[in-house]
């Protein structure tokens, strides 16, 4: 069973993933949430995806900015 700080840092990890993936900045990502009527400051973007307790709406939008279609989450007993 997972800790409240192991699904944290996965929440980070499987965000922050996607953005490496497809080269987008803070910056970048706070004007592709603009686009979509989401007003975040790169400041304030880079804290709440750092600290990985943000919520499932917030994940929702940045994937959508980034046109993200489908993410692969394993199975924590895949990866051991």
């Amino acid at each position: 069973m997972w800790s409240n700080a192991e699904w944290a840092a996965e929440a980070k990890r499987v965000l922050r993933a996607e953005m490496v993936r497809r080269g987008v900045t803070y910056e970048e990502l706070a004007k592709k949430l603009a686009e979509i009527g989401v007003e975040q400051s790169p400041p304030s973007l880079r804290m709440t995806i750092n600290r990985g307790r943000f919520r499932a709406m917030l994940l929702l939008q940045c994937l959508t900015a980034m046109r993200c279609r489908s993410l692969r989450i394993t199975d924590r007993e895949e990866d051991e």
